[in-house]
């Protein structure tokens, strides 16, 4: 699994040339939070400027550099077209609310965890209930639940089933190596 957060701030390098296109920004997800592409931060130091980079042109995700498939891959971004983001969207995932359907507020999205080998939907979710409550007891992980369609991905709030409650698990701040891609 890979945590969302360790690719913003690498660069993205051409496979084929060796040219960084730029630095990942963000994630760009569509209607049912399924990653459709990065948001790379393409321009200057005094001229900032977004591209996007569709999922299916990157080639690979490492520790240290996100691979795409040739400079071509690299798309000019319409500042309103931001939809469902990460981190910098109209819909951001960041913070989000995770509420069970009866009401209980879970924490609040810190980072995502998603397979990219076996598709881009999120698989889980890192969850935060603020900076003391995350050093006093450290944050929680939810895998999302399989029955997919049981999670409503709204614009305010993420609201899963009952049971989700029950199935939370600590991530120890010592487990630095959760969410990375093995070698």
């Amino acid at each position: 699994m890979i945590k969302l957060q360790q690719l913003i701030g690498l660069p993205v390098v051409d496979l084929h040339t060796g040219k960084q296109a730029g630095k990942v920004k963000d994630a760009l997800f569509d209607e049912h939070w399924s990653m459709q592409g990065i948001i790379v931060d393409a321009g200057k130091w005094l001229h900032p400027k977004d591209a996007i980079v569709q999922w299916d042109k990157v080639t690979s995700c490492g520790t240290e550099a996100v691979m795409i498939d040739g400079m071509d891959s690299v798309m000019p971004r319409e500042k309103k077209a931001a939809g469902r983001c990460f981190q910098i969207g109209q819909v951001k995932l960041r913070d989000m609310p995770v509420v069970t359907v009866q009401g209980s507020q879970l924490g609040r999205v810190s980072d995502v965890y998603f397979e990219p080998i076996q598709g881009t939907q999120i698989v889980g979710y890192e969850l935060t209930d603020g900076f003391i409550s995350d050093l006093l007891e450290g944050r929680k992980w939810l895998r999302t639940p399989e029955a997919f369609d049981t999670v409503k991905l709204g614009e305010d709030a993420i609201i899963v089933p009952a049971y989700c409650e029950m199935q939370l698990l600590p991530v120890a701040p010592s487990d630095s190596n959760i969410g990375r891609n093995e070698r």
